[in-house]
């Protein structure tokens, strides 16, 4: 069978994942929980949501995908994140009651990303971020959805993180380098992402994951994990390798779209029971107690 190169950091990402497999240890376990802690509040999963934009109403329902993601996270008291949108559309996720953080992208027009942080701060958000994983395009600056995005030097990060008294996430990171900086800005937690495989060749999270949490030893910066992530399994690996939580992305769109609310609500609980489970069979009692020890790197 002739070779052929893979430059899809997703298929990349996804067999990294799966060559991770798991050591079983059931004498003196015991059921596990998997409620975990986040900025200083307690909640029932580590699981987290994607920081998703733009998502319309499915099949004519009432809310949008946004909402409707939002108020599963509400119910499964898990963190809740949303993308790029304008205010007004913020607002409608904050009256879900979802306990939720807001990425707002690197925008050319400095004005438009100081006016969506102060208005998450004053609408309510739990925390606020930025997407620095679309700064650049092929052609030089990305540009999304019409608007044109721009470079984004630590000090502009840590003059956001200054000007509003929240916790604030970075995504996007993928490096030492990056988490390092994300650390000495004031960042409260990073988000390691390859935002599904925008750079060819890109390192999966997992993989740089572990050099990530030892580069932070000490700095009180949360790690959360995305890409991929669509099982118990999934969440426990990143939990395993460093992370303290994990987002689910695209995995979550067919429960999504199929069934609104319930749908997201039953693959979050999904994910969790897989996750208690594998915490059981592995020794693991609580999701703070997760290390690499059951880990078998095949």
């Amino acid at each position: 069978m002739a070779y052929t190169r893979v430059s899809d950091a997703n298929e990349i990402t996804a067999k990294y994942m799966d060559s991770i497999l798991i050591e079983q240890r059931l004498i003196d376990s015991v059921v596990a929980d998997i409620s975990t802690e986040f900025f200083g509040e307690k909640f029932d999963t580590p699981v987290m949501t994607p920081a998703f934009s733009h998502l319309g109403k499915y099949d004519g329902r009432e809310l949008t995908g946004l909402e409707e993601y939002s108020l599963a996270a509400k119910e499964c008291n898990a963190l809740n994140f949303c993308g790029m949108m304008e205010n007004d559309m913020f607002q409608r996720i904050v009256d879900t009651g979802a306990k939720t953080v807001r990425i707002v992208k690197p925008y050319a027009d400095n004005g438009k990303v100081r006016d969506q942080l102060q208005y998450a701060k004053e609408a309510g958000a739990f925390g606020i971020g930025m997407d620095i994983d679309h700064i650049f395009g092929v052609t030089g600056y990305d540009i999304v959805i019409g608007e044109e995005m721009t470079c984004q030097t630590a000090d502009m990060l840590h003059s956001y993180v200054t000007s509003v008294d929240l916790p604030f996430v970075v995504k996007g990171v993928l490096s030492v380098a990056d988490a390092v900086k994300c650390a000495e800005i004031g960042a409260k937690a990073i988000i390691v992402s390859h935002h599904h495989g925008r750079l060819p060749y890109a390192a999966p999270p997992m993989m740089v994951l572990p050099k990530i949490k030892e580069a932070l030893k000490g700095k009180d910066v949360k790690i959360i994990v995305d890409c991929g992530i669509a099982s118990g399994a999934d969440v426990y690996k990143a939990l395993a390798l460093g992370a303290d939580a994990a987002a689910i992305g695209r995995s979550m769109f067919p429960s999504l779209e199929k069934e609104g609310k319930d749908g997201v609500v039953k693959f979050i609980k999904s994910i969790g029971n897989e996750l208690r489970f594998i915490m059981s069979a592995t020794g693991f009692a609580k999701v703070s107690d997760i290390d690499d020890s059951a880990l078998i790197m095949s």
